[in-house]
């Protein structure tokens, strides 16, 4: 792996909750991503497992061939992962964020804001023109937070995936 993706984050930073932020992949991290998102996407939304092979195939490519470019943020609480991030290249001057989740044990903590205010300030260091991402309406909370940041949404299509219908929606946020 890279230098630039295994780099640790300046400093870990505590939460009142005793949660701490890194930004470099440990043995067990890609698994537990991928654990973590379909055991909540199944709980709360009904998707099967399917929406599991949807995170894993990019986030495996990712861990293989991150660039100093892109990112990803993990947030650990009593050694367990219980949030994570990451910005990858969409296109030279476009961002795209990925994988944004908070296990329900730790929501209510700032552990979205702090991720998704990490994703958004490393985007503009690597001078990257946008970020965007793809959602869908389901995700009220994060779409909330999403335009908190000064994100717009784009984009609306209906489609049925991961075994369920979903409505997609893809966001944008100018960075310049």
């Amino acid at each position: 792996m890279n230098g630039g993706f295994m780099r640790e984050a300046k400093s870990e930073t505590p939460l009142d909750a005793g949660v701490t932020f890194r930004t470099s992949l440990r043995p067990g991290d890609i698994g537990a991503v991928i654990e973590l998102h379909g055991r909540i996407y199944a709980r709360e939304y009904g998707f099967d497992h399917t929406f599991e092979a949807y995170v894993a195939g990019p986030l495996a490519e990712f861990a293989r061939s991150a660039t100093p470019r892109e990112r990803i943020w993990l947030a650990e609480r009593h050694g367990e992962i219980v949030g994570c991030i990451a910005i990858v290249a969409s296109a030279p001057e476009v961002a795209q964020l990925r994988w944004f989740l908070v296990d329900p044990s730790a929501r209510g903590l700032g552990i979205g804001k702090t991720l998704i205010h990490e994703a958004v300030a490393f985007s503009k260091a690597c001078n990257y023109k946008s970020v965007i991402l793809w959602t869908v309406s389901v995700l009220t909370a994060a779409a909330n937070l999403y335009r908190s940041m000064g994100f717009r949404l784009v984009e609306r299509k209906p489609v049925k995936q991961w075994g369920v219908d979903v409505i997609e929606e893809r966001y944008e946020l100018d960075l310049q």
